[in-house]
């Protein structure tokens, strides 16, 4: 499975945490994001990583930025991306079993390392439940 990854400079510490334990376990990751801890514009980042998404070059998306606020609103502009902003990891498996969200958005600032690849971990292993939902995800694009 292919992951895309993009962050501002408040993510890029998690980034290469989360790249390396990604790859450990045999994902591919696609990286947007910067490499550096200069301060540059998320947006930058996050359109190409929601790009891979909606296109299917990547199964899946992470974001990471300060807050996740900007990072999350930027991907949700996409039409196929249902980005959600998550701080825990109840939230997490909501959002996949509930949402199907397809970009999981950290807040790097607000979250542990630890807590983050857990969040990660997570909404890799969490199926969409469909059925109810289904009707709901399906009315979410405009």
């Amino acid at each position: 499975m292919t992951i895309a990854i993009g962050n501002d400079h408040a993510g890029t510490e998690y980034k290469f945490e989360i790249i390396k334990h990604l790859e450990e376990k045999g994902y591919k990751v696609l990286n947007f994001g910067t490499d550096t801890n200069d301060s540059m514009d998320y947006p930058d980042a996050i359109h190409p990583t929601a790009d891979a998404v909606e296109s299917g070059k990547a199964s899946l998306g992470v974001i990471l930025c300060g807050s996740g606020n900007g990072a999350q609103m930027t991907a949700n502009k996409h039409q196929g991306i249902r980005a959600a902003l998550c701080w825990n990891n109840e939230l997490v498996a909501l959002t996949r079993q509930h949402n199907n969200a397809n970009i999981l958005t950290i807040p790097a600032r607000f979250v542990s390392l630890q807590q983050a690849i857990g969040f990660v971990d997570i909404f890799l292993s969490t199926e969409f439940e469909g059925g109810r939902h289904q009707n709901r995800v399906g009315k979410i694009s405009c």
